[in-house]
C-alpha cells in the first residue's frame, strides 16, 4: 500500500519530536534494523537527527522539513508481481553501493532499497532537491549493515571474480534492475 509522506509524517510543535508510522519487521529483521539504525549518522545532507515521538526502534528523521528513513517497510507495489502498479522496469538508481528504486511523489521522492534482504525508506522532500544526494549520506549504514538478497550476492561475487578476481567494493560492478 502506498502512503504519501504527509501521512506518515506529523510535526508536534514545529521542529520539535515527530511522529513516524513505525514499520514493523520481526525477528532477525528487526535486528537487523536496529543494527542499521544504530549505523546512521547524526547528520544528513547537513540536517541534524530529530527526536522522534514514540518508540522509534526501525525509524530515523533529519532536518525540517523531516528526510525519514524506515528500515523493514513491506516491498513496493512497483516491485510486487501481481500488483496493479507492478512495473519491474521502474527508474533505480546505485548510490555508493546500494540500489534504490525511484518513486517521485507529491513533495518529493521516496527511495527504497532493492537488492537486499529487507526493504528500507527514505521520504525526500523537494527542499532538498536534487533529492537523491541524501542517500550518499545514509549509504554507508547501509551497505554495511543490510545483507545483498542470496541472489544479488551471488551476482556480484561473480562480477568480481570476473573482472579480476575481487570486487573492488566501489559499485562498479554493472547489473540491471
Amino acid at each position: 500500500m502506498s502512503v504519501p509522506v504527509a501521512m506518515l509524517v506529523t510535526a508536534c510543535g514545529g521542529s520539535g519530536e515527530l511522529s513516524v508510522e513505525e514499520p514493523r519487521p520481526d525477528g532477525d529483521a528487526a535486528a537487523v534494523c536496529e543494527t542499521v539504525i544504530d549505523a546512521l549518522p547524526a547528520a544528513v545532507e547537513g540536517r541534524d537527527a530529530r527526536d522522534l515521538a514514540g518508540p522509534a526502534r526501525f525509524t530515523a528523521a533529519w532536518g525540517d522539513p523531516a528526510i525519514v528513513l524506515r528500515c523493514g517497510v513491506e516491498r513496493p507495489a512497483l516491485l510486487t508481481p501481481g500488483s496493479e502498479s507492478y512495473r519491474p522496469t521502474a527508474d533505480a538508481v546505485m548510490v555508493n553501493d546500494v540500489s534504490w528504486l525511484v518513486e517521485e511523489r507529491d513533495g518529493g521522492h521516496r527511495f527504497t532499497t532493492t537488492e537486499r534482504t529487507l526493504f528500507v525508506e527514505v521520504e525526500v522532500p523537494t527542499t532538498y532537491a536534487p533529492e537523491v544526494n541524501v542517500l550518499v549520506d545514509v549509504a554507508e549504514a547501509l551497505h554495511e549493515h543490510l545483507p545483498y538478497d542470496p541472489l544479488w550476492e551471488d551476482y556480484y561475487e561473480d562480477a568480481g571474480r570476473s573482472a579480476g578476481g575481487a570486487d573492488a567494493g566501489d559499485g562498479s560492478a554493472e547489473h540491471d534492475h
